[in-house]
């Protein structure tokens, strides 16, 4: 590895790295605008200029200059500050002075490094270039005027979001950033241009002139409208949550999130649960807690155990589900169900349901077959993730299930199960000498009347394709659920004698609880069924609730979520929940003391001790080991019982899958305008 000296400090560094990498690992910081550690290099910015020895004399751009055995750098002569000072000062020659009025004062770069490294005026004064504002959709505002063109937005949307929108116009004076014809950007990554535009060009739309950053206060949280589990900060401002940007975690989302785990958190604030609800004389009336637990205590000690069910939905946190299965066990019932779309998953092994390569594992496939599922929109980022694998080593991806555009080439195989039977019997060649194949399992294509059968075939594949190793794992589902891995982690699935999820709904019990259960049709739910919901948002479970218990969405509580791959990871209280509306175990809590069966648990630590208890991986909390396939054999479905159903899309709108984004404003616009059916009405 070549030895570089940067500003007299001996650093070595691995060969190809460029001096602007090297003086990152001496401590120096460089200024860069259009530079991105994730981004291909193009060197326009020309703010990264140093001196290098021996070297052609003059500045150097340290982005683009491999490093050398033995090069000595300066990072701070006098040469390179006034390279750097002219550099700033042309950069200025057209950016117009509003800062005052800009979104991005406070988080600018460009207002950073103008004070650290710009000099103290400009000798231009001749009138400022204007240009107009593009119309980028829902999402993305623009002011192009302040645009430097450092083209950091289209070479993410070309090589990390794979779509050809935007691009460069024009040269010199005249270049502009656009969409050649306008148009709305088409990729669920979208906004994340706005975080890496250093200057304010590109702006949240929906977030255009509410608050100041030095105003928020910050928190550190996790996403739970997919089941990929992005690192999140949650932004707010007194008793409201104003935005959610991403944090770095290179083995969940590197620095992306999607867009509708950005934008709709509008969607927080409207159409809220904030009081207890009862249905008397067939119509919903306020309650008080007190009338509202006595009327859910009174009916469940009327009932049957065997006659009592529990179904979990996306959203819910592990300590609910933890805090209700110990309620109902309580109870003796042991009809509890976390999978509410009838997934076809055993809760006894867990290598039966995770994503086992891990999302950092995708980097080291060498060939990936991708069954049932519509990575792009089921989980935007881990698509990313397998269009950077494919742009780094050009794997073969295969695929089967409805044709969907994924951003990288793939080998469609066909739609259904024939096409699995098929691929079972004749691998291709590619996927034979493969050394680390993935398997990929939708969630959706499990929720079948086979999906059992699918689920084995899926395993099957999987061990013929020699991905079942000590060394490597290539067998993965993709949920998109945020819930279901750690329901399935806690066993909140049916016991010996219990009712699964569409026993219950159609009738199998007196007494169902639905759980944030919002993607249950409730014309399947039994029509004498008496029914308690609880969650935050007044959506399709309520709208069938005998009694409705507020509570908590994941900003406004303390929580564990476990991803899709198998991590634990926390979310943060952020805001408090609206009105009379409490966090979910507290009110399962309070209920068990009314029902004398009360909860061995008074406070967040103590209930996460029982987690531990009941799982040793909740005690795992952040981080995620890296197993191999000990036992290559296959969960109990006969892959013989594979039926004849094509795989139907799991998300027919990315932008509205949960209660949530359903009552945001900003993802009913985006299903206006950027859903296949909305661009093919224009």
């Amino acid at each position: 590895m070549p030895k570089v000296t940067v500003d007299g400090i001996d650093v070595e560094v691995p060969a190809g790295s460029t001096v602007l990498q090297a003086a990152e690992a001496a401590g120096i910081e460089i200024p860069r605008f259009c530079y991105h550690e994730r981004l291909s290099i193009a060197g326009n910015c020309r703010m990264c200029l140093v001196e290098v020895e021996k070297a052609p004399p003059k500045p150097i751009a340290s982005c683009a200059w491999p490093v050398a055995d033995g090069m000595v750098v300066h990072t701070d002569s006098p040469m390179v500050r006034n390279a750097r000072r002219g550099v700033m000062e042309f950069l200025l020659i057209n950016h117009p002075l509003d800062c005052p009025i800009c979104d991005q004062g406070g988080e600018c770069d460009l207002q950073d490094q103008a004070l650290g490294y710009g000099a103290g005026g400009s000798r231009y004064e001749e009138n400022k270039r204007a240009v107009k504002d593009k119309n980028l959709g829902p999402l993305v505002k623009t002011v192009m005027t302040r645009c430097i063109h450092c083209t950091r937005c289209i070479r993410f949307i070309t090589e990390v979001a794979g779509v050809p929108d935007l691009g460069a116009t024009a040269r010199g004076e005249n270049m502009e950033v656009g969409t050649y014809v306008e148009k709305a950007l088409s990729s669920e990554l979208s906004a994340n241009i706005i975080d890496l535009c250093p200057v304010g060009a590109l702006t949240s739309k929906p977030y255009a002139f509410v608050a100041r950053s030095w105003e928020l206060a910050k928190t550190d949280s996790v996403d739970v409208l997919d089941a990929v589990g992005s690192n999140i900060r949650v932004d707010s401002r007194g008793p409201e949550v104003l935005r959610i940007l991403p944090r770095t975690n290179d083995d969940v989302n590197e620095e992306w999130l999607g867009d509708k785990s950005r934008f709709a958190v509008d969607g927080l604030k409207r159409r809220r649960l904030d009081t207890p609800w009862l249905r008397r004389d067939g119509k919903l009336v306020q309650a008080s807690w007190e009338e509202a637990l006595t009327a859910v205590a009174e009916r469940l000690r009327s009932s049957r155990p065997e006659r009592i069910g529990a179904i979990a939905g996306d959203l819910c946190d592990a300590e609910s589900m933890l805090a209700l299965r110990d309620l109902l066990t309580a109870l003796g019932s042991e009809n509890l169900d976390c999978r509410q779309r009838g997934e076809r998953l055993e809760a006894g092994r867990r290598d039966f349901y995770l994503f086992n390569s891990a999302i950092a594992g995708i980097d080291e496939a060498d060939a990936v077959v991708i069954i049932g599922s519509d990575p792009r929109r089921e989980a935007p980022v881990l698509n990313a993730r397998i269009r950077k694998r494919w742009l780094a080593a050009g794997i073969p991806v295969f695929r089967i299930g409805a044709e969907a555009n994924l951003t990288y080439p793939v080998t469609h195989l066909g739609d259904g199960p024939a096409a699995l039977r098929a691929l079972l019997d004749s691998p291709d060649a590619r996927l034979r000498d493969a050394k680390k194949p993935m398997v990929i399992l939708g969630a959706g294509a499990t929720a079948r009347p086979d999906g059992a059968a699918v689920l084995a075939a899926a395993w099957k594949l999987a061990g013929a394709l020699g991905g079942l190793t000590p060394d490597w794992h290539g067998f993965n589902l993709l949920h998109r659920s945020a819930a279901l891995v750690g329901g399935l982690d806690l066993g909140f699935v049916p016991g010996a004698r219990g009712k699964a999820a569409a026993e219950m709904l159609g009738g199998g019990v007196d007494v169902l609880w639905l759980l944030g259960t919002d993607e249950v049709p409730a014309e399947r739910i039994g029509s004498d069924t008496f029914v308690i919901y609880q969650g935050h948002h007044g959506d399709r479970g309520a709208a069938r609730a005998d009694v409705i218990l507020p509570g908590a969405a994941y900003t406004e509580k303390d929580a564990t979520y476990v991803n899709t791959e198998g991590r634990v990871q926390r979310g943060q209280l952020a805001v408090y929940p609206p009105g009379e509306a409490r966090e979910d175990w507290k009110i399962i809590r309070a209920l068990s003391a009314q029902l004398g069966h009360t909860l061995p648990y008074d406070d967040l630590d103590a209930l996460r001790r029982r987690l531990e208890q009941v799982n040793p991986v909740f005690g795992r909390v952040g981080f995620l080991p890296r197993f191999g396939c000990s036992d290559p054999a296959g969960p109990a479905g006969d892959p013989a019982a594979l039926g004849e159903a094509a795989f139907a899309p799991a998300i027919p709108n990315y932008y509205q899958t949960d209660p949530i984004s359903r009552a945001s404003p900003t993802m009913a616009e985006c299903t206006a305008r950027l859903t296949p059916m909305a661009q093919a009405a224009e």
